[in-house]
């Protein structure tokens, strides 16, 4: 048996908003936005042309617009790797993309801690 997790939700406020933040911002790809519907759209977005996906999810009640920012309980959400940390560090805070944890390295690599547009913690890591 072969499986793959190839999208992971990631609940938003708005589709427009948050696709300019991880596209510009995140410099991310946008793989798909079609609309299914009045107000839904099925918005996919990722950082090159393999591995996992984000599909920006819209709150559609109370509860899911609750989650927003905080979709682990304050915990590292999502693990991106990049091949040239201090490039990827430098851009994404020229960019504004607030950094929580000052960088380090660690057995693993480098890493560092940073938030995104909704609250939600990332690692940037280049792995050794």
């Amino acid at each position: 048996m072969s499986q793959t997790i190839s999208l992971i939700s990631i609940v938003v406020d708005d589709y427009d908003k948050a696709k300019h933040y991880y596209t510009q911002v995140l410099g991310f790809h946008e793989f798909e936005d079609t609309p299914m519907g009045e107000t839904k759209r099925w918005v996919v977005v990722g950082p090159n042309d393999t591995g996992v996906r984000l599909l920006l999810a819209k709150a559609k009640n109370d509860s899911e617009a609750q989650a927003i920012g905080n979709q682990t309980g304050g915990r590292v959400f999502l693990f991106l790797d990049t091949d040239d940390f201090w490039r990827d560090h430098k851009r994404y805070t020229e960019a504004g993309v607030e950094f929580i944890r000052e960088p380090s390295t660690e057995d693993y690599g480098i890493v560092s801690v940073f938030r995104d547009m909704y609250g939600n913690l990332w690692d940037l890591v280049q792995r050794m």
